[in-house]
């Protein structure tokens, strides 16, 4: 019983840390002063490497045989994932960390908008009502009623949603791909995420000056490092393992640490405003969110 106990407590310790790193990645991106898709590709390839290494290390294989016969589907969705990071990096540079963050957290309104035409799901009156709450919500956040928005900040949340619709499309297509080892599915996920962003980027004519002078320094590799490798690779591993072994209450209700994390810090770090229509908002957003994962 209390070895049962420990290792409850260890998974629980394990999500919760990977909520709460997740939570801070708005942070780290705004100090890091490299191109969104350079900092995806570096997330994907350095992230995917540590967990295959990982695989590696503990007796695992990692080969095409591992895939059940779903590696283009797996590669294609890590592809939408590496665009997912790219809208959402630069949403942070837009607009604040939190309304990026709230944007971001409107992907299980989008989800519900996507299963009737992914999966032929039907929609319930209690989803349709959490899908005009949450965009609702995100009128209050966007800040549209009152003459403070600027350009920036429209172009920001564009983003962000666009990154919530990315993540949707991400999580629609884990359903096709469930038999395969979440550990490998994510590490060939972050791989093809990080390859896909070269050619990304050689078009986009970033190569010529990938990472500007200015921002060769220790504290700029230092939080690279933590992104890709702790915020990815380690906080991945945990995140999988856990889930796992809890039950998917706890899974749904903790999750929210990520948005109320990301919320706090931006205004104790960066000392970004919401006002009361964005903490409205985010009421409203997160709320709609957590219930419709619940119907």
């Amino acid at each position: 019983m209390m070895e049962s106990s420990r290792k409850s407590g260890k998974y629980l310790f394990q999500f919760i840390a990977a909520m709460v790193a997740f939570g801070t990645i708005g942070i780290f991106r705004r100090f890091i002063p490299l191109d969104s898709g350079v900092l995806a590709m570096l997330r994907g390839l350095i992230g995917g490497a540590f967990i295959v290494i990982y695989l590696l290390a503990t007796g695992q294989s990692f080969t095409i045989a591992d895939f059940c016969g779903k590696t283009w589907i797996v590669i294609i969705i890590g592809a939408v994932m590496g665009f997912n990071w790219v809208t959402l990096f630069e949403a942070y540079n837009y607009t604040s960390v939190s309304t990026a963050t709230l944007c971001y957290y409107m992907q299980p309104v989008f989800l519900i908008l996507l299963t009737p035409v992914l999966f032929k799901e039907k929609l319930t009156k209690k989803k349709i009502i959490c899908v005009i709450v949450a965009f609702i919500g995100m009128i209050f956040v966007s800040g549209i009623l009152t003459t403070q928005i600027s350009s920036n900040d429209i172009r920001g949340i564009v983003l962000g949603l666009a990154s919530a619709v990315l993540y949707a499309i991400v999580v629609s297509g884990a359903r096709l791909i469930n038999m395969v080892d979440s550990y490998k599915k994510t590490a060939l996920q972050l791989l093809s995420a990080g390859i896909v962003m070269i050619p990304y980027l050689a078009v986009k004519g970033v190569f010529r000056n990938p990472v500007p002078q200015e921002a060769l320094t220790l504290r700029t590799l230092i939080l690279v490092g933590i992104v890709c490798i702790v915020h990815t690779g380690i906080m991945y591993l945990w995140y999988f393992e856990s889930i796992n072994h809890l039950k998917m209450s706890e899974v749904a209700v903790l999750s929210y640490i990520d948005p109320v994390v990301a919320i706090i810090l931006s205004q104790v770090i960066l000392h970004e405003s919401m006002g009361w229509q964005g903490a409205v908002g985010a009421v409203l957003i997160l709320g709609a969110a957590f219930v419709s994962e619940k119907v």
